[in-house]
C-alpha cells in the first residue's frame, strides 16, 4: 500500500476551495477542488476519491500537485503532441458543420 501524502498547503479553508469548486468552469478541476476538501474535512482518502470519481492513488497525484502549486497545479497540464494540420479558417468551418449536424435530405441521417 502506497504511503499517505499529506496536505500540507493550508493557505485557503475548506468553505474558500468550496467556493473555487463552484465557480470554476473546468468540472474536472473542480471535481480535484472538492476531493481536496472532502479530505480537509476529515473524510478519509478512499472516501473522497470515490465521491469525486477518481481512485485514490489518482487523489494522492493531485494533492502532490495542490502541496506544490494550490489550485493551479490542480489544471491539467497542456500536452505536447502534433500540432492540428488544420488551419483557423478550416477549423471554423468543421465547427460550423459539427454544430449544424446532418441534413436528412442531403446524408440520409439526422444524428
Amino acid at each position: 500500500m502506497g504511503r499517505i501524502i499529506e496536505i500540507t498547503r493550508h493557505d485557503m479553508p475548506v468553505a474558500v476551495l468550496r467556493q473555487h469548486a463552484l465557480r470554476c468552469r473546468n468540472g474536472r478541476v473542480a471535481c480535484r477542488i472538492l476531493a481536496i476538501a472532502h479530505v480537509l474535512e476529515g473524510a478519509s482518502r478512499a472516501e473522497a476519491a470515490s465521491a469525486c470519481g477518481m481512485d485514490r492513488q489518482t487523489l494522492r497525484d493531485w494533492v502532490q500537485r495542490y502541496n506544490a502549486k494550490g489550485i493551479a497545479g490542480l489544471a491539467d497540464a497542456r500536452r505536447s503532441g502534433r500540432p492540428t494540420a488544420l488551419s483557423a479558417g478550416q477549423m471554423q468551418v468543421l465547427n460550423d458543420l459539427v454544430l449544424a449536424g446532418p441534413d436528412l435530405a442531403r446524408d440520409g441521417v439526422v444524428r
